[in-house]
């Protein structure tokens, strides 16, 4: 029965039909998939299903109770919506990538066992390049190559630590592991980079501003938060997670300032929300478990309608970068009133999704009497309101007149923010729905008197702070310009490492080429030598000429004109680290 499927098979299965369809019969057959996706979860029951056997350890592709339905409704929803935002694209490799990206997406959130898991993981990886590369730029190409290099490597600490993990332990079950040994502590940073926790964060602010337009949408919503869900359930009450996580909220907010590009403004955005949730992981109470959950559902709703209407401006104008773009509103109100809409989500304010979930976790923060925590919080609550909740909706919509007169995308396109719209405005005014299903029992009123006027205070403050700022002239400029990030650490090493090869590698190379010629020539030339010891020195000097680092030196050269500089600069600093790994773990 259809009832009792993985969650993740009814979209990959499903997605291998999407190219032998046409016209309204593939489209009303995509928005069919997640409602019988929706349907399917109403009917699983809590407990483990389809059980299988590999290599003597149990294989669980369905493993159900309340934490992963939650995540399973709101990827599924989010699938939804983004289909329906994406319904105009005739182009079915991105059809497919999303709805593979998705499935695995909740593979991964009803995984019951490691090796599931990671098989899950690598498809959400793969699947996701595609999105990026499907934009068909320079830019985006190069993205996705770093994007699928860094996810290899995180894929590769992953693998690594689930191997060590069950020879050390005997189990395969994918439930809480806790930071105690080797295992753990590979597996802990693989699931780090996905939740993009410093310093292995820079990935997503090269990766998501170059995808597509739709691509966005669901880069936005699965990545990031499905390490959040892992993290819950592997890693709750990690010390370690509630600094990364108080830290991962504030750093961002400067880049986020200075930052052009409207979806790079986002992207570092994101990194500021799931920072709350990995600090309310790292705090590990019910409480603050609760305030995860929620805030990563709320999250992805209205960041997906962030992107939505960022990505709507980019398909009708083909700018995204603030010096380009102001006066909007004009002819396209709809898409600013969405954007307005999410920026408010964001920021928290009262009424909005952001309000009934954010104030979560920093209740949770208090009850902990995490003073200094507290107070970061309090102050990330108050920058992103001035970069997302402010920024991006003015500069945009606002500010000096661009003399663009775009209209508004197509009716696909607006349906799909309309109802992240509503979404974000239901869940604000009435948020039983969403503490209804939560892991644990709610026993919590976000709307005090204490609450209410203590948000509004942030908020204000931040308003206060980007009028003064502008007013004044001292707000900082928008350039066009590149901004140094922690991957500077891994591409300046990576560079100085290609000039080797190129330069004193190659050059031993030459000299160690040379030196056998001469060798081998003298050989032949000697008086009575023997024909036996001609042959072994011809036979030396083929396999010496055919060992891994000349095999390198012939590779590296015809490559390096094809594949960008900087590409190859991650790639060997990549490789570096794994055989790091290895060596470490033989």
């Amino acid at each position: 029965m259809i009832k009792s499927l993985p969650p993740a098979l009814i979209f990959m299965i499903g997605a291998l039909l999407i190219p032998l369809l046409k016209g309204r019969i593939k489209s009303g057959y995509m928005l069919a998939l997640p409602v019988v996706a929706f349907l399917n979860l109403l009917g699983l029951l809590a407990g483990s299903s389809w059980e299988m056997a590999f290599l003597d350890y149990p294989i669980i592709l369905c493993r159900v109770d309340k934490l992963s339905l939650v995540f399973g409704y709101v990827f599924v929803l989010i699938t939804f919506i983004g289909i329906i935002y994406a319904l105009h694209v005739k182009d079915d490799i991105q059809h497919v990538s999303a709805f593979f990206y998705a499935g695995g997406a909740l593979g991964v959130t009803f995984a019951g066992d490691l090796f599931s898991l990671y098989f899950f993981w690598e498809i959400m990886a793969l699947a996701s390049v595609f999105l990026i590369m499907a934009r068909k730029t320079e830019k985006a190409r190069g993205a996705a190559l770093r994007y699928f290099m860094w996810h290899f490597f995180g894929g590769l600490c992953l693998l690594a630590g689930i191997i060590l993990y069950v020879s050390t332990r005997g189990t395969t079950e994918f439930d809480y592991i806790g930071l105690s040994d080797w295992a753990s502590y590979l597996i802990f940073v693989g699931f780090c980079l996905n939740a993009a926790i410093f310093p292995l964060h820079a990935w997503l602010p090269d990766a998501y501003p170059n995808s597509t337009v739709t691509g966005g949408v669901f880069l936005s919503a699965l990545t990031t938060k499905s390490a959040v869900y892992i993290l819950a359930r592997t890693f709750p009450g990690s010390g370690v997670l509630m600094w990364a996580g108080a830290f991962m909220t504030c750093f961002p907010i400067f880049y986020a300032v200075i930052v052009n590009d409207m979806r790079r403004v986002l992207s570092y955005s994101l990194i500021n929300q799931v920072g709350f949730m990995v600090c309310g992981i790292g705090i590990g109470s019910q409480l603050a478990l609760n305030g995860v959950v929620a805030h990563a559902f709320c999250h992805i709703i209205y960041k997906a309608l962030l992107f939505m209407s960022t990505g709507a401006v980019l398909h009708q104008t083909g700018k995204i970068r603030a010096t380009d773009l102001g006066g909007l509103y004009k002819t396209m109100p709809f898409t600013a009133v969405c954007c307005m809409i999410g920026a408010a989500s964001i920021s928290a304010f009262p009424l909005f999704s952001g309000f009934i979930s954010k104030s979560l976790t920093i209740s949770a923060v208090a009850a902990e009497h995490q003073t200094v925590v507290w107070l970061l919080l309090l102050f990330a609550s108050a920058g992103v309101f001035h970069h997302a909740g402010i920024k991006v909706p003015y500069f945009i919509f606002f500010g000096h007149d661009s003399g663009i007169r775009a209209k508004e995308p197509p009716f696909n396109m607006c349906l799909a923010m309309g109802i992240a719209a509503f979404i974000c405005i239901f869940l604000g005014v009435y948020p039983a729905p969403l503490y209804n299903i939560l892991p644990y029992p709610v026993n919590y009123e976000p709307y005090t008197a204490f609450h209410v006027v203590g948000m509004l205070q942030l908020l204000m403050f931040g308003a206060l702070a980007f009028a003064m700022l502008i007013l004044s002239g001292y707000y900082p400029s928008e350039l066009r310009a590149v901004n140094l990030d922690t991957d500077w650490l891994f591409r300046m090493p990576g560079r100085a490492f290609i000039k080797f090869c190129q330069n004193t590698l190659k050059n031993m190379g030459d000299a160690y080429e040379t030196m056998l010629l001469n060798i081998a020539g003298r050989l032949r030339k000697t008086p009575g030598a023997s024909v036996s010891i001609e042959n072994q020195a011809d036979n030396v000097f083929h396999k010496m000429l055919t060992s891994v680092p000349m095999r390198i030196f012939k590779l590296i050269r015809p490559l390096k004109t094809e594949i960008n500089e900087l590409e190859w600069n991650l790639t060997y600093i990549l490789a570096f680290f794994i055989i790091l790994l290895f060596t470490i773990l033989i």
